[in-house]
């Protein structure tokens, strides 16, 4: 069925034989459909819970507290992002959110620095407010890099490539992992607002592990379908870069987070949005390529891809 989103076993991929493999393969590929897909994953629940607890404590520190770790110049690649900053492309009224953002960093002689100064830039995170944070944030993103990087060698050979194909595009890619705070609807400003208005990440793939309450929706040929992955499970969706990869054959996962209205409270979620490195080119692959399906899309840097949605978004201004 076109619209449902379905579980399969990473792990299941990683040590099965070759028909439990094309299980999986065949199951990805037919959930994404919808542009999201439930994985297993082996992610300790304890590193889910410290990351989650000392965020909490960071998100109700003061206004002009969580403002010292705004990092200007830097497009909401590290650092506080506050309230009402963020818009969803082709919307008005700004997301009511506020987050938290944080990568891994490079060298500081490394090329891409030099080459994308906006984009590899110095971590902001605020240790000096809430204690030992940045080494369980940090904790958290490589196990969530880790878990993307082997469920993209899912998407791999569902595509017809080598199961390490995208291995060498993630090397010192610009992975983003986010925490987002959505505060209760109704201290939002005016009625045009939700906490997050319908959009398709920039990305290859998102990662969501948990969240603290619903709210997250998938656009669907039928209307919207709550996602919610069952325990022990991730949310996985798929971005614009993947699409553009596939040539449309993995269409970009379009939801939008919105409050229960039985539950009038706040709503926490972590996710990461895996990138290549920026100066990766992005076009359609020959195995996506047929006399049925020509190519959509031409070639583009990854790099400059992200900054023209950084800008369709409000962040690059």
């Amino acid at each position: 069925m076109a619209d449902a989103i379905l579980d399969v076993d990473l792990l299941a991929f990683e040590r099965g034989a070759g028909s439990q493999r094309r299980a999986v393969v065949e199951a990805t590929l037919e959930s994404l459909k919808t542009g999201f897909v439930y994985t297993s994953h082996d992610i300790p629940t304890d590193v889910l819970d410290g990351a989650y607890e000392l965020l909490a404590t960071f998100f109700h520190l003061p206004a002009e507290v969580k403002q010292r770790y705004v990092a200007p110049g830097t497009f909401g690649q590290t650092g506080y992002t506050g309230l009402l900053v963020e818009t969803a492309a082709g919307h008005d009224a700004a997301d009511w959110k506020e987050m938290l953002n944080w990568s891994d960093d490079v060298p500081a002689g490394h090329p891409l620095r030099r080459k994308y100064p906006h984009r590899y830039v110095d971590r902001v995170l605020p240790d000096g407010d809430v204690p030992g944070i940045t080494g369980v944030l940090m904790e958290f993103h490589a196990r969530m890099a880790d878990l993307q990087r082997r469920f993209l060698r899912i998407i791999a050979v569902a595509i017809g490539c080598d199961e390490a194909f995208f291995d060498d595009l993630l090397v010192d890619g610009s992975t983003l992992s986010r925490a987002i705070r959505y505060p209760p609807m109704p201290d939002a400003p005016g009625e045009a607002h939700v906490w997050a208005a319908e959009h398709g990440d920039i990305n290859l793939v998102t990662a969501l592990p948990r969240a603290t309450a619903r709210g997250l929706q998938v656009r669907t040929e039928d209307g919207w379908v709550d996602a919610a992955a069952p325990e022990g499970y991730a949310v996985i969706n798929t971005g614009i870069m993947l699409e553009r990869l596939t040539n449309g054959l993995i269409p970009t996962g379009w939801h939008r987070v919105v409050a229960d209205p039985g539950a009038p409270g706040e709503r926490y979620s972590v996710v990461q949005f895996c990138h290549p490195s920026p100066w990766m080119l992005l076009a359609p692959l020959p195995s996506c390529v047929t006399a049925e399906r020509p190519a959509r899309f031409g070639a583009i840097e990854a790099g400059d891809l992200l900054d023209r949605v950084l800008w369709e978004i409000n962040l690059m201004s």
